[in-house]
C-alpha cells in the first residue's frame, strides 16, 4: 500500500501532537518532581510541592488526555477518518 501526501501529513501532525504532550509530561513528571524541595511555598494551605505531586500533576495528566482527544477527533475530521456517531 503506498502512503498518499495526506496519509503523511496525517501522521507528520500526530507525532507533532505527541512530542509536544509528552514533553509536558517529562516537564511535570520529572523537572516539576525535581524542583519540589525549592517550592517552598502555601497553596491553599498546602506546601506547593506536595500539592504538585498530589493533585496538579494528576490535573495536568488529565488535562494532555483531554487535549489529545480533542486534537486527534479535529484531525480525524479534516482528513475525513472521523468515526460515525
Amino acid at each position: 500500500m503506498q502512503l498518499t501526501e495526506g496519509h503523511r501529513e496525517y501522521w507528520r501532525k500526530n507525532l507533532r501532537i505527541t512530542g509536544i504532550l509528552l514533553g509536558v509530561w517529562f516537564l511535570v513528571t520529572f523537572v516539576m518532581g525535581y524542583y519540589a524541595r525549592d517550592l517552598n511555598f502555601n497553596f491553599f494551605g498546602w506546601p506547593f510541592s506536595f500539592w504538585m505531586a498530589a493533585q496538579g500533576s494528576l490535573i495536568i495528566y488529565v488535562l494532555i488526555i483531554w487535549i489529545y482527544a480533542r486534537y486527534m477527533n479535529n484531525l480525524d475530521q479534516e482528513f475525513g477518518v472521523a468515526e460515525e456517531d
